[in-house]
């Protein structure tokens, strides 16, 4: 008799349980997803409109070196060919990737997840805010060796670094659930 009732409670505890942690989830990703992109778009103005006015190589030590470039392909200029001429067909792939990103950031039951997918979705986002805006993601960071340069990159492709090396080091920690958290 009493089995609807208790069937419903048992429902509403885990809804009590999974909406809050879900919206916590959620906040954090966007949280995390805004400084990306905050960090970048400021680096990237201040390059572009106080920096590099006008264009030159500054050095900053014997390695590194700030310098103005712009990337029309993917990472590292791969395939500029192929989107050269078709800049929005790459951001709008990388639209669905950073959806994706965040659909997977929502659902981890890992801290340490949801901040390194929001860390690349913010990345990427602010790439895809390039590409869409002017054809091409703005570069300026150039780090080398004597005269080998790697390929100059920016604040958002460090924010998808820092969140791929984050995913790959937190797949090595255990998960803990919000039982054991909780009764510390």
């Amino acid at each position: 008799m009493d089995c609807p009732q208790k069937n419903r409670r048992q429902e509403k505890d885990r809804l009590s349980v999974v909406y809050p942690s879900l919206i916590r989830r959620a906040i954090l990703a966007a949280g995390v997803l805004a400084a990306a992109l905050a960090v970048d778009f400021l680096t990237k103005w201040l390059i572009l409109n106080v920096v590099m006015v006008p264009p030159r190589t500054i050095a900053i030590a014997p390695f590194f070196n700030l310098t103005l470039g712009f990337n029309t392909g993917v990472s590292f200029g791969m395939f500029r060919e192929l989107f050269l001429d078709r800049p929005m067909v790459l951001a709008g792939i990388k639209v669905v990737i950073v959806a994706g990103l965040l659909v997977w950031a929502m659902r981890t039951p890992k801290q340490t997840e949801t901040i390194s997918l929001s860390l690349i979705a913010g990345g990427a986002s602010g790439n895809v805010l390039d590409r869409m805006r002017q054809g091409a993601v703005t570069d300026f960071l150039d780090f080398h060796v004597g005269s080998w340069h790697w390929p100059a990159f920016n604040m958002a492709d460090t924010m998808i670094t820092i969140g791929v090396v984050l995913l790959i080091a937190g797949s090595f920690w255990p998960v803990r659930s919000m039982s054991s958290v909780q009764k510390r």
